[in-house]
């Protein structure tokens, strides 16, 4: 008898102590919890962009805290090996995404609005995934049988494959609506230039570059001022073409949330042409776009939906969501369709917007105006969308050699001027 009340009272004393340690376990959980929860109550609420309000994210801040209050409610209650991956689950997320977007601007230009509660999401996240380690390892069973290896191994290999599929799609859909604003250098256009500020239909404010027209046409060039786009716009200028350059929502010098993948972009450009049809040196009939990525995929889309745009370059144009992801003619599209649809599905809610068309189906609304399709070998989306439009005659499909990414002017400068402008003079000038 003594033997079994012995043995009872050492269960119970055990069991005291897992719950006590239960306990310390979820103190941790949830504090890292309320810290990364902290930190999109202040992206969302708390520090707005510039030109947004808190209601403009009530999705993207309401959803994730939501989901992260759920996980801290639930998460005592959980077993060992449920807990331990869902801390490594959102422990990564939080610090590959905070890493990638906060502390890289820390580190690049100093810390600024929500860089500081980022930074503590990504000790935070780190704080996650430690935990979620050592719970692993504490509940791991000590025998030696040998399937339980194989079956840890297997888990592993799993658990690698979610993360890049799963963890790395969510914080590519997170980076693409909280990247840091892209800075705007010093003018080098060729010819004296003016200050611009556009006002978006929903209420931005874009602010932009614009060198006069005299030739009676211009050309929108999408997105930005920033990287190698100063150069397209001196080649235009040249030519005596007017050139409008804008920095898109979120980037630059103009407000907004960004997205990388340009889903709202088509308003921007809309507010663009407003302000080059209202230009007294443009024939609103004679104005073109050129767009480098996805300015080129914005520059499409808004083709497909209004006339006033006459004719368009578009060079490395690729993929906006999962579906033209899946357009792609290669077998990754196959492997990677968890992972784009996660990109596509973290950017959705963090953007507060549903995914635009596919571009394969809208291309085919643009002719019969041209088009001057621009690629690099490997970037097999463009011929898709060239296919997809029925290849007309009016459009015309360039694969530069020795070109990078949006790098046609870089490998070929002479040619590319040479086509570019050719295309527009043909398109715009000549057009009756």
């Amino acid at each position: 008898m003594a033997t079994a009340a012995g043995a009872r009272e050492a269960v119970r004393s055990a069991a005291g102590t897992g719950a006590v340690a239960v306990g310390r376990e979820a103190a941790i959980a949830r504090a890292a919890i309320a810290v990364i929860g902290l930190h999109y109550a202040d992206l969302a609420f708390l520090q707005p962009a510039p030109g947004t309000s808190a209601g403009d994210h009530l999705v993207s801040g309401l959803v994730p805290i939501g989901l992260l209050g759920a996980l801290a409610i639930l998460y005592p209650r959980m077993r060992a090996g449920l807990r331990a991956t869902l801390a490594i689950s959102v422990g990564l997320f939080a610090l590959a995404s905070s890493i990638a977007t906060s502390v890289v601007h820390v580190i690049g230009e100093g810390a600024a609005g929500t860089d500081y509660t980022g930074v503590l999401a990504a000790v935070a996240g780190a704080t996650l995934v430690a935990l979620g380690a050592l719970v692993l390892w504490s509940s791991r069973k000590l025998d030696r049988k040998a399937w339980r290896y194989g079956r840890r191994a297997l888990i592993g290999v799993a658990g690698f494959v979610v993360a890049v599929q799963v963890i790395g799609g969510a914080v590519l859909g997170y980076y693409a609506t909280h990247r840091p604003q892209s800075a705007v250098g010093e003018p080098s256009l060729g010819r004296a230039h003016e200050d611009v500020t556009l006002k978006t239909s929903d209420g931005l404010r874009l602010e932009g570059w614009y060198v006069p027209s005299r030739n009676r046409a211009a050309v929108l060039v999408f997105p930005g001022r920033s990287g190698n786009k100063q150069h397209h716009a001196r080649n235009l200028i040249a030519h005596g073409y007017g050139v409008l350059l804008v920095d898109n929502r979120g980037q630059g010098e103009s407000e907004g949330d960004p997205n990388a993948f340009g889903w709202d972009d088509e308003t921007d450009v809309n507010a663009a042409l407003d302000f080059l049809t209202d230009r007294t040196d443009v024939d609103a009939n004679r104005i073109g776009g050129l767009g480098l990525s996805v300015g080129g995929e914005t520059l499409l889309e808004t083709a497909a939906h209004t006339d006033r745009l006459r004719a368009v370059v578009s060079e490395g144009a690729g993929a906006r969501t999962w579906r033209e992801d899946h357009e792609a003619p290669h077998p990754i599209r196959w492997f990677g369709l968890p992972y784009f649809v996660m990109a596509s599905a973290t950017t959705s809610l963090f953007s507060n917007t549903m995914p635009p068309d596919s571009l394969k189906d809208l291309v085919k609304d643009i002719p019969p105006r041209p088009v001057f399709l621009i690629h690099a070998k490997g970037e097999d989306l463009t011929p898709v969308y060239f296919r997809s439009a029925g290849s007309p005659e009016n459009w015309a499909l360039w694969e530069v050699p020795g070109a990078k990414h949006v790098g046609g002017l870089e490998a070929r400068p002479e040619e590319y001027e040479r086509r570019v402008t050719a295309f527009f003079d043909r398109a715009l000038l000549e057009a009756t």
